[in-house]
């Protein structure tokens, strides 16, 4: 006896269900950290913030966040002698509306990218001008400077690779915060660290 082509149809279907991978969560995940400041440089002057005229100037990187989920990091998921697209997927992105300095690098305000390079016990912020990238897309021709990252080692363990732009307290007992700060990493039980200033700020 011939089935009737609708529960053909439905028999397919539910075997290939049957047979799909099953549904997990992505292996990685896109993470955003900023620092807003409440003055925006047009030119050369410094205009107060103004939702309607020019809004906040804000600092900003924007990666793919990979889980270690027990791999291994360093050595592993990070290479030796290597650069690596610090992040998964999309080259790592640095967007400032100030011109600011990394480490004792010099940014002028614009877009770039941000590459790692661990190499013994030394680490290396790479910042290139490239954009737009795939993360394995380096091209050294485009690199703007190398900074040296502080290397530590913490007694916790951060599953999921994490970046802070940390702004200094000038004023504790006020809550304002500086133009100035650090820069954090952490992945695994490492943490490393550069600061950053925004240069050109009255």
């Amino acid at each position: 006896m011939k089935l009737p082509i609708a529960l053909l149809a439905l028999a397919g279907s539910a075997a290939a269900a049957q047979n799909a991978p099953p549904i997990r969560a992505a292996a990685s995940t896109f993470a955003s950290v900023e620092v807003h400041i409440n003055q925006r440089p047009i030119g050369r002057t410094w205009y107060a913030e103004d939702a309607a005229f020019t809004g906040p100037a804000k600092i900003a990187i924007t990666y793919g966040q990979p889980h270690a989920r027990g791999r291994k990091i360093i050595g592993g998921l990070i290479p030796n002698d290597t650069v690596w697209r610090f992040g998964a997927n999309e080259a790592t992105a640095l967007h400032s509306d100030v011109d600011l300095t990394l480490g004792s690098v010099a940014l002028p305000r614009g877009d770039y990218s941000l590459f790692l390079l661990h190499s013994g016990v030394n680490w290396t912020l790479i910042v290139n001008r490239g954009t737009h990238e795939w993360g394995t897309d380096y091209d050294k021709s485009k690199d703007v400077g190398r900074v040296p990252l502080t290397a530590t080692t913490k007694s916790d363990n951060e599953e999921t690779l994490t970046i802070y732009l940390v702004p200094s307290a000038d004023r504790p007992t006020t809550g304002a915060a500086a133009l100035n700060g650090v820069m954090r990493i952490r992945w695994g039980t490492s943490e490393l660290s550069t600061p950053w200033a925004v240069t050109g700020g009255r």
